[in-house]
Formats: structure tokens, sequence, C-alpha cells
């Protein structure tokens, strides 16, 4: 079995730096973690990746190309779909471009996808779930990773919208999902204070905040609620906070991630009958 983590986020959410992190925590704890960049406008990120788009199409090529002339958004989606079309590619870079599976020890091959920032690719397009399907037919186990910059999920209205765009990507891209907050290590003593009432909220509580004093509030009352009754009653909707600068914050969140993809489960599990040894221990030599 193999494993993948598709990182996606909007534009500016720390997506790159995570992969370059998670990357490097595995390096220093003897684990081999891969990446691959899917992002066809990326300028420069700080690892170094497995298989590169831009090796296969660049954004500029579809903004730049005389008859198709596409805008910044319209040439992503045309990248992810020229990359979608052409998965020989992808899998020459994976697969080795053999048809059977790649062969090798349970657990060897776990690979970051830094996808995007166009966020509308994972929300309502079908793209990123055609990927997955991909993934999953060259034997991958996938868990999607939705990154949100911490530093905007400090106030009620923003943590609402953060929710809400989470529960799209979960809903259109219909795979395990971890919800993450992105430099931590950035926010102030007292922003780090305020975000930890959004890691484990009380939705009613929130709900107030939003719909007292305000005439907007007062308008959209009952919109608000309903949509705080779906945060809490299905408990959808958690945050995972991403500290950069903190091995454990790194170590634990990665924990996490390996839980839901089940990453270790089929090794082979090593067993000592400790009270074999200790009675051994206890025998007298012979005399």
């Amino acid at each position: 079995m193999r494993f993948a983590q598709i990182i996606v986020g909007p534009a500016g959410s720390g997506k790159s730096t995570y992969c370059s992190f998670m990357q490097q925590h595995a390096m220093d704890s003897k684990r081999n973690i891969q990446v691959v960049n899917l992002d066809p406008a990326a300028e420069h990120f700080n690892y170094s990746p497995l298989a590169d788009i831009r090796e296969l199409i660049h954004l500029d090529d579809a903004m730049e190309d005389e008859e198709l002339h596409y805008g910044p958004n319209g040439g992503l989606i045309f990248c992810l779909e020229f990359l979608i079309e052409n998965q020989d590619w992808l899998k020459a870079q994976l697969c080795g471009g053999e048809d059977e599976l790649m062969l090798g020890e349970p657990d060897d091959d776990y690979i970051l996808f830094d996808m995007p920032g166009q966020i509308e690719l994972f929300t309502h397009l079908k793209m990123g779930k055609q990927l997955v399907q991909l993934l999953e037919s060259w034997n991958f186990r996938t868990c999607v990773v939705f990154c949100l910059d911490s530093q905007f999920m400090v106030d009620g209205a923003k943590f609402i919208s953060g929710t809400m765009a989470a529960l799209s990507v979960m809903a259109n891209m219909e795979q395990s999902h971890v919800n993450v907050l992105t430099k931590v290590d950035l926010l102030s003593t007292e922003a780090r204070k305020q975000l930890e009432l959004y890691l484990e909220p009380d939705t009613h509580n929130l709900m107030g905040e939003l719909t007292i004093g305000t005439a907007f509030g007062e308008k959209y009352r009952k919109l608000t609620e309903a949509i705080g009754s779906l945060i809490e009653d299905f408990s959808l909707v958690r945050f995972f906070p991403l500290d950069t600068e903190d091995e454990e914050s790194v170590g634990d969140l990665l924990l996490q991630i390996d839980s839901v993809l089940q990453y270790g489960e089929d090794a082979d599990v090593q067993v000592r009958d400790f009270d074999e040894q200790e009675g051994n221990e206890d025998q007298e030599p012979d005399s």
C-alpha cells in the first residue's frame, strides 16, 4: 500500500511550507517522505520535488498561447485538466511508467502532493476528485489536508467562513480529511489565546457574537444560527494547529494524519515475551 497527502488550501495559506517542514521532519525521524509539485504557477519552494508539473505544463503556457489566452484562474484550471488528460506522464513519475504496481516493502512510498492555491479546484470543480481517483487506481491510500492561515481565523465571522470552505472541500472531494491551521508561530501571544477559542468552539456563544449588535447580524440571524447548528450538530470540522518552530507540533500533526491514513498498520508487529525472559533470569545456574 502506498500513501498520499493531498495538500490544498487558499493561496498563501502555507501549503508549500507545510510540505517542506513535513519532509524535513521525516528526514530527522529516519522516514522517507517525497513531495510532488502540482502547482503550475509555483515560482519557488524549499523542497526537492519528486516530480514537478511545470515540466509538463506551466501556467505561462496557457496564458501566453495565442489560441488559449487564458487568465490566471482559467489557466490553472486548464493546467489541471491537461494533467488529468496526460495521466501517463504522472504515472511515469510515480510508478516508473510500468503497468504493474510499484513493488517494495509496505509503507515505503509516502508522497505529499502540493496543489495550486485556487480553492475552486477543490470546492466544486472535479479535477481534484479525478486526481484522487487516479492515485487510488495506482494503489495509493489518500487523505486531503486542508490548510488555512491561522492569522485569519481569530474572529467569529472568519472562523465560520473558513469552516464552510473546509466543509465544501470535504463534500466535493469525498475523502478522509484533516484541517490544519498554519503559521501559528507567527501569531502574537494574545492572538494565540484567541485562536484557542476556535479549536474547541462554543458554537452558541459564537453565534451570539455574530448576530447581536449589528444590522447585518440581525438581518441574517436565522441563516447564521442554521450554519452554527450544522457545525455543532454533526461535528464535521475540527482544526489542528501547526507551529513549524515546535517539533512536537509537527510530529503530533503527522501522527494524526498517519492515523487517518492507517499508515504503518500493515507492518509486522514485533512481540517480545517478557514473562518468558523473566522466568529464565530467575532460574539458578546448574551446579
